[in-house]
């Protein structure tokens, strides 16, 4: 601990580091937490972005994030392999999502909504 000298020559020990200041965490890092913490589920897949058939770039879930103060709600968009478990993977997601986004944020997750907005096949076809 380091202590400041005060005007008179003394020195005052300083505060507790998590009493100086305060933390702020913006909601756009907690949304890149979920998004790479269901990313990294079996099963889940990254779409490709198409106009006109023409392949722009590949994203994974987005992820939309709501709440104030310690307490947040998220909500998932995501595309999942064929033929896998919907219901499992979307577990596996919640479950995932949630650990993850506590432990880096500490946060706490109130619910997470996953929405399956793709099947894709385990292995690309043959015409892109």
């Amino acid at each position: 601990m380091t202590t400041p000298a005060t005007s008179a020559g003394e020195t005052a020990p300083l505060a507790d580091p998590g009493e100086r200041g305060r933390l702020t965490i913006d909601q756009s890092v907690i949304r890149k937490v979920a998004q790479h913490a269901a990313d990294a589920v079996p099963g889940t897949a990254r779409t490709r972005h198409r106009i006109a058939g023409i392949g722009l770039s590949e994203h994974g879930p987005s992820v939309k994030v709501t709440g104030s103060g310690p307490d947040v709600d998220l909500a998932l968009d995501i595309a999942m392999h064929y033929p896998n478990s919907v219901p499992a993977i979307a577990a596996a997601v919640r479950q995932r999502v949630a650990t993850e986004v506590e432990r880096v944020t500490s946060r706490r997750v109130r619910t997470v909504d996953v929405k399956v907005s793709a099947l894709l096949p385990d292995r690309p076809s043959r015409i892109q």
